[in-house]
């Protein structure tokens, strides 16, 4: 990791308009929560529901993306990456340096809320809050990976992740049996799963191919962009 990379990508990633959408989806996320606690709708049943299609299966995704693809394509996409390319940088530790910042930045505006918002509808009622914090933080790790790997290989990193969130994560991810296996969303409820007991909450892939599935997807993804970055030209062609 190299710090004055990282210190360059969060201070570009925190005071653009982007920070707005990262902390957007959270927020809604709490005051869902807290209108639930107010008007009496907080048992343990709500709390799952909202926790799985909003946490995890909406904000999760979303934040992913923002993060993953906003630490390096725009870099890409104006053309000032070449500055930091032609800097004596190894290309593999800029990537993982990018993926550190946007991981970092998933954990925080994701994994917390998470946390605050089951916490805040039913405490720590059947491990719901734990389990979907842990089930969102390494979730949002292996969403960082995906999405930084698209903003390396390809200057439609938005639009594409875009359709891999709605489509795969959402749809095909979502409510087709074998294709869950293949879905981080479904991986990180099974973490989630494995720490909660809640009589209300239960998935399809098992712990012991969601973490390795997980774990392989990261890496895989860390290694291609580094890859990927050293064929990028200094001249800004790819």
């Amino acid at each position: 990791m190299n710090t004055v990379v990282a210190d360059i990508t969060y201070r570009a990633m925190l005071g653009r308009k982007r920070i707005w959408l990262l902390v957007l989806l959270p927020v809604a996320l709490v005051a869902i929560a807290a209108l639930l606690r107010l008007i009496g709708g907080s048992d343990e049943h709500t709390a799952v529901l909202l926790m799985k299609t909003f946490a995890i299966g909406t904000m999760l995704p979303l934040l992913g993306l923002i993060a993953g693809t906003g630490v390096i394509a725009p870099e890409i996409e104006d053309g000032t990456i070449i500055h930091l390319l032609a800097k004596p940088i190894s290309r593999p530790v800029i990537a993982v340096t990018k993926f550190i910042v946007a991981a970092s930045l998933v954990a925080v505006f994701a994994a917390v809320p998470t946390f605050i918002a089951a916490y805040l509808l039913i405490r720590d009622e059947s491990g719901v809050a734990y389990g979907f914090t842990l089930g969102a933080l390494f979730g949002g790790v292996a969403y960082a990976a995906v999405f930084l790997l698209l903003g390396v290989i390809t200057r439609h990193a938005v639009t594409v992740g875009v359709i891999y969130a709605l489509v795969w994560e959402g749809l095909v991810g979502g409510y087709v049996p074998g294709a869950r296996k293949f879905s981080i969303q479904q991986w990180a409820q099974s973490i989630a799963d494995q720490v909660s007991s809640s009589p209300f909450f239960k998935t399809d892939v098992s712990l012991g191919f969601a973490v390795p599935a997980m774990i392989i997807v990261t890496l895989g993804a860390l290694l291609w962009a580094g890859t990927r970055l050293r064929s990028l030209s200094i001249t800004g062609d790819d």
